[in-house]
Formats: C-alpha cells, sequence, structure tokens
C-alpha cells in the first residue's frame, strides 16, 4: 500500500531536484480534466486506474453501515483511482506527480450522476432549472520517487452551480440531442455547450470543469513541489 500524508500536513522538502521539470501523469481519461491541465501549461500522460468503483463504494458502506456523503464519496475514490495508478508506475520506475479525482453533482441532497440517456437527461434538466446545487471534486496527488515511499496529498474542493430559470423545453432538448450532457456528471457542462444555460457558479470555476485547479496547486506544494515545475508545453518556463 501506498504511504499517505493528509492534507494539510507538512512534509519535508524534497531534494533540490525535485523542483525541476517535473513528470506529471493523469489517471484519468476525462477529456475534461485532461484539458485543464493542458490549459495551465501541463501536458501529462494519462493511465486508466483499474478501479471498480461501484464495488468500492458498496464495500465501504457496507463495512461502515453508512451511505458515505458526497465529500467523503469522490475523496474515497480520487485517492483509490491516483494509487491504483502509482502503484503501478511506481513499479515501472516513473518518477513525478500522479494525480486523480471524482467528481458528483448533489442538489436538495439528491446525488445526480450520469444520466446516460436522453430521457433522464432531459428529466434532470427539466427539474434542475431554476435551481442551484453543490459540484463535489475530490483531489489525490501523489509524489512517486525513486528509492522511497510514494506520498500522497488530498483534498475536496466545493462549487456551487445556479441554472437559469427561463430554460426553454426546445433548449432542453436541443442541447440533449446534442449528447453532451450524456455521460457527464450532472447532465451539464461549464465550458462547453451548458455554460450559456448556467446563471453563476460559486467557488472556484475549474471544479465544475472536473477538477479545481487551485486544489491541485495546494496539494503539489504540500507534497513540496513547486506547481511551476509541472509546466512543460511550449512557452511556459520553471525557475
Amino acid at each position: 500500500m501506498l504511504s499517505h500524508r493528509p492534507s494539510g500536513t507538512a512534509i519535508e522538502t524534497p531534494a533540490p531536484g525535485y523542483r525541476g521539470r517535473m513528470r506529471v501523469c493523469l489517471a484519468s481519461t476525462s477529456p475534461a480534466r485532461l484539458m485543464l491541465l493542458r490549459q495551465v501549461g501541463i501536458e501529462p500522460t494519462t493511465r486508466a486506474p483499474q478501479v471498480d468503483e461501484e464495488a468500492v463504494i458498496a464495500a465501504t458502506e457496507a463495512a461502515e453501515g453508512r451511505t458515505l456523503p458526497p465529500d467523503e464519496h469522490v475523496l474515497l475514490l480520487a485517492r483509490r483511482k491516483a494509487a491504483d495508478v502509482a502503484d503501478t508506475l511506481a513499479a515501472e520506475g516513473f518518477e513525478g506527480i500522479v494525480i486523480g479525482g471524482d467528481s458528483m453533482f448533489e442538489l436538495d441532497g439528491e446525488i445526480l450522476g450520469k444520466p446516460y440517456t436522453p430521457e433522464a437527461a432531459r428529466a434532470r434538466w427539466q427539474s434542475m432549472r431554476g435551481r442551484t446545487g453543490i459540484l463535489h471534486s475530490g483531489h489525490s496527488v501523489f509524489l512517486v520517487r525513486s528509492g522511497a515511499s510514494p506520498i500522497e496529498a488530498h483534498a475536496v474542493a466545493e462549487a456551487s452551480v445556479s441554472f437559469a430559470a427561463d430554460v426553454t423545453d426546445a433548449e432542453i432538448d436541443a442541447y440533449v440531442a446534442t449528447g453532451e450532457p450524456l455521460l457527464v456528471a450532472g447532465a451539464f457542462t461549464v465550458d462547453s455547450l451548458g455554460g450559456a444555460f448556467i446563471e453563476r457558479v460559486e467557488g472556484d470555476p475549474s471544479t465544475v470543469v472536473g477538477m479545481s485547479l487551485s486544489t491541485l496547486r495546494r496539494l503539489v506544494r504540500e507534497l513540496g513541489v513547486e506547481w511551476t515545475s509541472l509546466w512543460n508545453m511550449p512557452g511556459t518556463t520553471t525557475p
């Protein structure tokens, strides 16, 4: 098992070499998360975690005899996915940062995952218009190093999302017909076609896209690594 340190716990500063350019792996195949990292100068490799999410949640809830609240749900899955990829990469000799995440949308205490079907997406949007929900996003970051156990920092970020009350049925039908809302948590995006139907976001807006960039920066720095050392795209520089 990988070692970890709770978010907010100070650790020793790594050797100076860890302040140069760092390799980054995104433990996700999410196009939105990949796009976010690219927008801030990071071109990561990607690796799909081998985690049965439903089984993980079911086993944890059965063992603890309770239903996990949204923040614990997304954090558990983010940590499991990042740990799975970090374990694999450590065995392959990888050195660098591994980032994992998970998100879910909550509206009036109800968890709204991916709708998958046009009928479910349409009903979802008809119930969401004019209301405000919370997007919960779990983050897990591992520092994988040669000759040392990987260490981790983790946190949950939240952002509220308010939908326009005057979204028409015709607009909903047109949006659903694009297919965009079918495979995203909450059945909406803020950075693409769905953005025009959202009136307000409170919190780090990147949280709604897939990951909170400000949270990621904080976690990376908790591990003793400078955020700017992750920049590796043309036009970026490091100290």
